[in-house]
């Protein structure tokens, strides 16, 4: 900003020394003049160019390291880089990992950004030479194998009750599964010792949770919340069925042949007549007492107990081709006679 001064006196000449110029300076001036000179700009977007300029700019910079995965050693120890169960990081796995839907002929997408892979729990820290390793450091905690238990035969002896549970690995918002609460108990009734009383009452507390066929008992819990409730749960049911398969109740000594839930061969008049045809057979026929019936050992009797399982079998189970072959097999053993010639 300039400033222009006259200064004279009346009746004096207008003279060079009577005029004064003053120039006051101001940082204010020159922003109009800035802003002129930025106008004169027209700025085009151009999306493409800059994208490029930008690369440029990348590609020129000599300050760019390389990933971490192309700067890993090879005879590094995995263990070290991945120690455990984490989730996907692409810089520390020095492997081309593609995972992802794409459509037909294309690639699916590769480890950078992929969120296909952070989603899922993967296992690459349990790689061979990693679960090797701890093995090795278990070693120390470990007690040797008996030597007694070499067959499947010994185990089964020694440890008859079997416990089986699962685990699951998936993809969910919560790493526990509904279903790994659930335990089987499974043992063979033959393992069990139990009397003739014991193993009728237990057969019919467990109901059909006894397989005939295999002679195994299973008994499967899952109301309980945990494993190791439902664990604890199996045993006692096996418990206080098998204690309770041994308490005699003081109607059970009331109770007569028409009250019986089942045939007893035993208890029932076959017996009886066993032995009196038996009798009559070595003409040694007499009057005998219940008692003497009852204390009278049939095991004396050539085929006597094949004859007392195919009776006890076709009434408790019914008439059938098996059970009707069986008590025909059974009674021509008894009277000597000829087998039947099976038909073709």
């Amino acid at each position: 900003m300039s400033v222009f001064i006259k200064h004279y006196k009346a009746s004096h000449l207008l003279s060079a020394s009577n005029v004064k110029f003053f120039r006051f300076s101001s940082t204010a001036a020159d922003l109009p003049l800035k802003k002129e000179d930025d106008d004169e700009e027209f700025r085009v977007l151009d999306i493409v160019k800059k994208r490029q300029r930008q690369q440029r700019r990348l590609n020129k910079r000599t300050d760019i390291q390389p990933d971490r995965s192309d700067r890993m050693a090879i005879d590094q120890k995995w263990g070290n880089v991945w120690p455990g169960p984490k989730t996907f990081h692409p810089s520390s796995v020095p492997l081309p990992l593609r995972q992802g839907y794409v459509p037909k002929g294309q690639a699916p997408p590769g480890k950078k950004a992929n969120a296909e892979l952070m989603k899922i729990p993967n296992f690459l820290h349990l790689t061979p030479p990693v679960v090797k390793t701890q093995c090795e450091a278990l070693k120390q905690f470990c007690t040797p194998w008996p030597e007694l238990l070499n067959s499947e035969e010994a185990i089964e002896k020694h440890y008859p009750v079997e416990i089986i549970s699962s685990n699951y690995c998936h993809a969910s918002p919560s790493i526990r599964n509904p279903l790994s609460r659930v335990v089987s108990l499974r043992v063979k009734l033959s393992d069990l010792k139990l009397d003739k009383h014991a193993r009728d009452k237990f057969l019919r507390i467990i109901g059909d949770r006894y397989d005939e066929t295999t002679g195994l008992v299973t008994i499967t819990a899952d109301r309980c919340p945990a494993k190791k409730q439902n664990y604890d749960y199996v045993n006692y049911l096996l418990t206080a069925c098998y204690f309770e398969s041994f308490n005699v109740e003081d109607w059970e000594g009331e109770k007569t042949e028409d009250d019986m839930e089942y045939y007893d061969f035993d208890r029932n008049t076959s017996r009886k007549n066993l032995i009196n045809w038996y009798l009559k057979s070595k003409n040694e026929v007499k009057s005998m007492s219940e008692e003497e019936y009852r204390d009278f050992d049939i095991s004396q009797i050539d085929h006597a107990e094949v004859y007392k399982n195919a009776v006890s079998k076709i009434m408790n189970d019914g008439e059938s081709d098996d059970t009707l072959r069986s008590y025909d097999e059974a009674v021509r053993k008894l009277l000597g006679l000829p087998q039947k010639a099976a038909s073709s």
